[in-house]
Protein backbone atom coordinates (compact mmCIF):
# COMPACT_ATOMS: atom_id res chain seq x y z
CA UNK A 1 0.00 0.00 0.00
CA UNK A 2 1.39 3.62 -0.79
CA UNK A 3 0.23 6.59 1.48
CA UNK A 4 -0.66 9.33 -0.91
CA UNK A 5 1.63 12.17 -0.90
CA UNK A 6 0.16 15.23 0.83
CA UNK A 7 0.87 17.16 -2.03
CA UNK A 8 -0.05 16.57 -5.79
CA UNK A 9 3.40 15.40 -6.87
CA UNK A 10 4.52 14.54 -10.22
CA UNK A 11 7.86 13.08 -11.48
CA UNK A 12 10.10 15.41 -12.24
CA UNK A 13 11.44 13.81 -15.63
CA UNK A 14 8.34 12.20 -16.99
CA UNK A 15 5.42 14.01 -15.25
CA UNK A 16 3.92 10.88 -14.24
CA UNK A 17 1.46 11.52 -11.12
CA UNK A 18 3.87 10.02 -8.09
CA UNK A 19 0.86 8.91 -6.65
CA UNK A 20 -1.52 7.17 -9.06
CA UNK A 21 -3.57 6.63 -10.93
CA UNK A 22 -1.14 4.33 -12.36
CA UNK A 23 -1.10 2.62 -15.97
CA UNK A 24 -3.23 -0.41 -16.39
CA UNK A 25 -1.61 -3.26 -16.76
CA UNK A 26 1.53 -2.15 -14.64
CA UNK A 27 3.12 -3.49 -11.35
CA UNK A 28 5.08 -2.30 -8.35
CA UNK A 29 8.26 -3.05 -6.73
CA UNK A 30 9.78 -1.41 -3.71
CA UNK A 31 13.94 -2.21 -3.00
CA UNK A 32 15.66 -0.19 -0.32
CA UNK A 33 19.60 0.12 -1.06
CA UNK A 34 21.35 3.22 0.15
CA UNK A 35 20.65 6.68 -0.44
CA UNK A 36 17.45 6.93 -2.29
CA UNK A 37 18.63 9.50 -4.42
CA UNK A 38 21.10 7.49 -6.55
CA UNK A 39 19.12 4.55 -6.47
CA UNK A 40 15.96 6.58 -7.68
CA UNK A 41 18.11 7.19 -10.63
CA UNK A 42 19.14 4.23 -11.47
CA UNK A 43 15.35 2.50 -12.01
CA UNK A 44 13.70 5.89 -13.56
CA UNK A 45 16.49 5.54 -16.31
CA UNK A 46 15.42 1.74 -16.93
CA UNK A 47 13.52 1.05 -20.10
CA UNK A 48 9.89 -0.17 -19.36
CA UNK A 49 9.97 1.92 -15.60
CA UNK A 50 6.89 4.02 -15.72
CA UNK A 51 7.20 5.83 -12.30
CA UNK A 52 9.35 6.09 -9.12
CA UNK A 53 9.12 7.87 -6.20
CA UNK A 54 11.19 8.16 -2.76
CA UNK A 55 10.00 7.17 0.32
CA UNK A 56 10.78 5.05 4.08
CA UNK A 57 9.24 1.94 4.40
CA UNK A 58 9.95 -1.33 6.26
CA UNK A 59 9.54 0.53 9.65
CA UNK A 60 6.45 0.98 12.50
CA UNK A 61 6.46 4.71 12.77
CA UNK A 62 3.29 6.60 10.80
CA UNK A 63 3.88 9.58 8.34
CA UNK A 64 7.65 9.40 9.19
CA UNK A 65 9.58 12.53 7.99
CA UNK A 66 12.83 12.36 6.79
CA UNK A 67 14.15 13.76 10.09
CA UNK A 68 12.29 11.06 12.41
CA UNK A 69 13.62 8.21 10.06
CA UNK A 70 16.86 10.04 9.95
CA UNK A 71 16.84 9.22 13.89
CA UNK A 72 17.15 5.02 13.39
CA UNK A 73 14.32 4.87 15.93
CA UNK A 74 11.20 4.48 13.06
CA UNK A 75 12.83 1.13 11.73
CA UNK A 76 11.98 2.35 7.95
CA UNK A 77 14.28 2.09 4.67
CA UNK A 78 14.83 4.58 2.55
CA UNK A 79 12.67 2.77 -0.05
CA UNK A 80 12.56 3.60 -4.22
CA UNK A 81 8.67 2.99 -5.25
CA UNK A 82 9.17 1.27 -9.03
CA UNK A 83 5.93 1.12 -11.53
CA UNK A 84 6.83 -0.73 -14.19
CA UNK A 85 5.73 -2.31 -17.90
CA UNK A 86 6.44 -5.90 -17.19
CA UNK A 87 6.16 -6.47 -20.87
CA UNK A 88 8.70 -4.53 -20.92
CA UNK A 89 11.18 -5.35 -18.35
CA UNK A 90 10.47 -8.38 -15.84
CA UNK A 91 11.13 -7.75 -12.06
CA UNK A 92 13.88 -10.14 -12.50
CA UNK A 93 15.61 -7.64 -14.20
CA UNK A 94 14.91 -5.15 -11.88
CA UNK A 95 16.26 -7.61 -9.22
CA UNK A 96 19.45 -7.51 -11.40
CA UNK A 97 20.24 -3.62 -11.28
CA UNK A 98 19.12 -3.41 -7.78
CA UNK A 99 21.93 -6.33 -6.83
CA UNK A 100 24.61 -5.03 -9.00
CA UNK A 101 24.22 -1.36 -7.94
CA UNK A 102 24.71 -1.40 -3.76
CA UNK A 103 26.71 -3.53 -1.74
CA UNK A 104 24.34 -6.28 0.03
CA UNK A 105 26.89 -7.19 2.05
CA UNK A 106 26.92 -3.99 4.33
CA UNK A 107 24.65 -4.91 7.10
CA UNK A 108 22.81 -1.33 8.43
CA UNK A 109 25.06 1.32 5.81
CA UNK A 110 25.72 1.77 2.26
CA UNK A 111 29.47 2.65 1.89
CA UNK A 112 29.81 5.96 4.22
CA UNK A 113 25.83 6.07 4.56
CA UNK A 114 25.28 4.74 8.05
CA UNK A 115 22.37 3.60 9.73
CA UNK A 116 18.89 1.10 9.76
CA UNK A 117 17.87 3.62 6.88
CA UNK A 118 20.32 2.72 4.64
CA UNK A 119 19.83 -0.42 5.05
CA UNK A 120 19.34 -3.45 1.55
CA UNK A 121 15.94 -4.75 1.63
CA UNK A 122 13.37 -5.65 -1.16
CA UNK A 123 9.39 -5.46 -0.44
CA UNK A 124 7.42 -7.81 -2.44
CA UNK A 125 4.36 -7.08 -3.72
CA UNK A 126 3.16 -11.12 -4.66
CA UNK A 127 3.87 -14.51 -3.84
CA UNK A 128 5.88 -14.66 -7.28
CA UNK A 129 8.08 -11.52 -6.03
CA UNK A 130 9.30 -13.21 -2.86
CA UNK A 131 10.00 -16.03 -4.33
CA UNK A 132 12.03 -14.58 -7.30
CA UNK A 133 13.70 -12.31 -4.52
CA UNK A 134 14.74 -15.18 -2.67
CA UNK A 135 16.01 -16.82 -5.36
CA UNK A 136 18.26 -14.20 -6.76
CA UNK A 137 19.59 -13.13 -3.17
CA UNK A 138 20.93 -16.64 -2.92
CA UNK A 139 22.47 -16.93 -6.33
CA UNK A 140 24.26 -13.56 -5.92
CA UNK A 141 25.62 -14.13 -2.40
CA UNK A 142 27.08 -17.89 -3.62
CA UNK A 143 28.06 -15.61 -6.34
CA UNK A 144 29.54 -12.88 -3.75
CA UNK A 145 31.08 -15.10 -1.42
CA UNK A 146 32.87 -16.66 -4.26
CA UNK A 147 34.42 -12.93 -4.99
CA UNK A 148 35.26 -12.85 -1.50
CA UNK A 149 32.80 -10.70 -0.08
CA UNK A 150 30.84 -11.46 3.24
CA UNK A 151 27.03 -12.82 3.80
CA UNK A 152 24.38 -10.73 1.78
CA UNK A 153 22.70 -9.25 4.76
CA UNK A 154 19.49 -8.14 2.78
CA UNK A 155 16.14 -8.39 3.79
CA UNK A 156 13.41 -9.52 1.90
CA UNK A 157 10.46 -9.44 3.01
CA UNK A 158 6.17 -8.43 2.37
CA UNK A 159 5.44 -4.60 1.30
CA UNK A 160 4.09 -3.06 4.16
CA UNK A 161 3.14 0.70 4.07
CA UNK A 162 5.23 2.89 1.56
CA UNK A 163 4.94 6.31 2.75
CA UNK A 164 6.41 9.07 0.87
CA UNK A 165 9.07 11.43 1.14
CA UNK A 166 8.89 15.12 1.21
CA UNK A 167 8.38 16.58 -2.44
CA UNK A 168 12.17 18.02 -2.46
CA UNK A 169 13.82 14.57 -2.40
CA UNK A 170 11.59 13.04 -5.35
CA UNK A 171 13.86 12.67 -8.19
CA UNK A 172 16.48 14.64 -6.26
CA UNK A 173 19.19 14.14 -8.80
CA UNK A 174 17.25 15.52 -11.42
CA UNK A 175 16.56 18.64 -9.93
CA UNK A 176 20.22 18.59 -8.54
CA UNK A 177 22.79 16.89 -11.15
CA UNK A 178 25.62 17.68 -9.11
CA UNK A 179 24.28 16.58 -5.89
CA UNK A 180 25.25 13.49 -3.85
CA UNK A 181 25.23 10.13 -4.82
CA UNK A 182 26.77 7.48 -2.77
CA UNK A 183 25.27 4.32 -4.96
CA UNK A 184 28.08 1.88 -5.73
CA UNK A 185 28.06 -1.75 -6.49
CA UNK A 186 30.69 -4.36 -5.74
CA UNK A 187 31.44 -4.75 -9.62
CA UNK A 188 30.32 -8.71 -9.17
CA UNK A 189 28.05 -9.24 -12.09
CA UNK A 190 24.27 -11.14 -11.20
CA UNK A 191 23.65 -13.96 -12.76
CA UNK A 192 20.28 -13.26 -12.47
CA UNK A 193 17.71 -11.23 -14.87
CA UNK A 194 15.75 -12.54 -17.37
CA UNK A 195 15.49 -16.03 -16.31
CA UNK A 196 13.17 -15.10 -12.94
CA UNK A 197 11.05 -12.56 -15.14
CA UNK A 198 8.36 -15.21 -15.49
CA UNK A 199 8.65 -16.03 -11.08
CA UNK A 200 8.49 -12.13 -11.00
CA UNK A 201 5.26 -11.15 -12.52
Amino acid sequence: MAVQPEVDLHHYVNGAALGGPFPEGSEKAMFAMGCFWGAERVFWKTPGVLVTAVGYSGGHAQSPSYERVCTGLTGHAETVLVVFDPSVVGYGRLLQIFWENHDPTQGMRQGNDVGTQYRSAVFTFSDGQLEAAQTSRQAYAEVLSRAGYPPVTTEIAPAGPFWYAEGYHQQYLAKNPNGYCGLGGTGVSCPVGTGLDAAGT
